[in-house]
């Protein structure tokens, strides 16, 4: 009766510490996923900086659920660096997606990898949170929802981001090129919840396309 017993606690121990370790092995399995997307990203980007006989050092992390990577440079190599950038950052974007392809080719997968040159992005962030401030302070005050000017899905969605985070409500009103921000006051929140969760499905589904 005894052995019975034990071999049967030993089953279940077993499986119960089997059924823990999945969610770790699967969250491993992720991170893995994402520094190797990472690794190819830099190996295309450092041969494109030496094709293009730019300097620059590449910083790979894992922010938010995707792979970052960030190009950046020392103060004397950053004005040629931002030749990758250009005007509104158009040249990032297409540098982007050409970065994406190039993983996608090597994993068969898509990628949500973001890309930052010479600290453009990070910049835009900063000062899109600093906007989104100001706009929630105004919008207490008056009553009344504003609109933002036409922005990117990525620059919508850190303002969707920053919205939440200060507690008031946001929603992307419009149609592209012309898609923007409008942050709610209070008394429109309970009535329209699609800002709620930071913005609508365009901007969260893949907020780094534009």
């Amino acid at each position: 009766m005894n052995g019975t017993t034990g071999a049967v606690e030993t089953d279940v121990d077993e499986a119960a510490v089997e059924e823990t370790a999945r969610p770790a092995q699967r969250t491993g399995g992720a991170a893995k996923r994402l520094e190797e997307e990472g690794d190819i990203a830099a190996d295309y980007l450092e041969e494109l900086l030496d094709i293009a006989d730019l300097d620059g050092d590449i910083d790979i992390d894992i922010e938010n659920g995707r792979a970052s990577v960030a190009v950046v440079a020392d103060e004397a190599s950053t004005p040629a660096l931002k030749r990758l950038v250009g005007k509104d950052g158009e040249v990032l974007e297409a540098l982007q997606e050409l970065t994406r392809l190039a993983v996608q080719a090597q994993t068969g997968d898509r990628t949500r990898l973001l890309l930052d040159v010479a600290g453009h992005r990070a910049g835009k962030r900063s000062a899109l949170e600093s906007l989104a401030q100001e706009v929630c302070e105004r919008v207490r005050t008056s009553g009344e929802p504003e609109h933002l000017e036409p922005m990117s899905a990525f620059e919508r969605k850190v303002v969707h981001d920053a919205v939440a985070l200060l507690g008031m409500t946001s929603e992307s009103e419009g149609q592209e090129p012309q898609r923007h921000v409008v942050v709610l006051p209070a008394a429109a929140e309970s009535a329209d919840t699609e800002g709620a969760e930071g913005g609508d499905t365009e901007d969260t589904q893949d907020s780094a396309a534009g």
